[in-house]
């Protein structure tokens, strides 16, 4: 095995790689299952921003001691869409990190150099095989076939040791954090047993083609609705459920209000390392550089919907004001 200097190694296919017994304690094999609750959780949980407001309002303030510089280092992320406006880089940028948070667990960039310009991107990498030991970040490249179809050159397996200078985390809050853990767990085992009722049907004979069953079917719905939204409590996910004639308007509001604060804690706690990552890369251009970026008034903050949700137990805001505030304020 080789040990060498080098960038991450990203271009995984699985069925080109020859694993040993080593390379699968630090490697997974297997993508997560695509699960049908804990799909539509994660997809709504990670888009954090309004995609209907108008676009001439400004989002994000930033602030720095050299602007040039900061714009530069923002559009130097690859996201999944390209912009031109700094506003619509940094959204892109929080709901990718968000995305991959909310999926992995851990969102990891790095910064490439480009020599010939001297220049530098900065991309996203699945960090499979990355590892922290006595701070030094390692990652393990298995024995895998070249990706050139004409060539069919085996690569031995590598241990890569990634500039610490050039790799940037991100982690989800511990708060967001445990509360996902808990709800994922429960989310997991109702999508396994969805569709669990067909084990009930009563068997058809050549006697009885057409059996009676006395299993209530309206019971087992209303109990895994109830485990459902007793687990998402404290996400204050609805489970794209807005059925008034079930819950109360205070109980979907309310509801509302603590999804949107865990949205917006994620997305707060996201500026803020991004913000640091970004200081860390122009102290390498200009001495004492800093940015710091923040939501602007268009944007909600949590204090505002601490307030919000405060008027609302006292009665003092109608449901129509919250959804505005939730879904319109940008």
């Amino acid at each position: 095995m080789k040990i060498i200097k080098s960038i991450p190694y990203d271009g995984y296919h699985f069925e080109e790689v020859h694993f040993s017994f080593i390379d699968k304690l630090f490697i997974k094999t297997k993508y997560r299952k695509i699960e049908f609750n804990r799909n539509m959780f994660d997809q709504d949980f990670s888009r954090i921003f309004n995609y209907s407001f108008n676009k001439k309002n400004k989002l994000f303030n930033i602030e720095s001691n050299n602007e040039k510089i900061a714009n530069t280092l923002i559009k130097k992320f690859r996201t999944s869409h390209t912009f031109h406006s700094t506003d619509e880089q940094i959204r892109s940028l929080i709901e990718d990190i968000a995305q991959s948070l909310i999926y992995l667990g851990k969102a990891y960039y790095f910064i490439y150099d480009n020599e010939s310009k001297d220049d530098i991107n900065i991309r996203s990498f699945k960090g499979i095989g990355l590892f922290n030991f006595y701070n030094l970040f390692l990652q393990l490249v298995p024995k895998r076939l070249s990706q050139d179809s004409d060539n069919n050159k085996i690569y031995q397996r590598e241990l890569r040791l990634l500039d610490k200078s050039k790799l940037i985390k991100f982690n989800i809050p511990k708060k967001i954090k445990k509360i996902l853990f808990l709800q994922n767990r429960i989310l997991a085992s109702l999508d396994k047993h969805q569709y669990d009722t067909t084990k009930f049907h009563s068997t058809a004979t050549y006697k009885n083609p057409n059996p009676n069953s006395s299993f209530d079917f309206l019971v087992w719905q209303a109990t895994q609705e109830k485990i459902l939204y007793h687990a998402t409590r404290k996400t204050g996910w609805n489970c794209r459920k807005n059925d008034a004639s079930k819950h109360s308007e205070f109980f979907i509001y309310h509801r509302l209000i603590k999804f949107h604060r865990n949205q917006l804690i994620l997305r707060d706690h996201i500026l803020k390392q991004l913000s640091a990552a970004l200081t860390n890369i122009g102290n390498k251009y200009t001495t004492n550089f800093y940015i710091t970026i923040t939501p602007t008034s268009h944007l909600s903050k949590i204090e505002e919907l601490n307030e919000l949700e405060d008027r609302l137990a006292k009665e003092e805001v109608n449901f129509t004001e919250v959804l505005n505030f939730c879904y319109e304020r940008e």
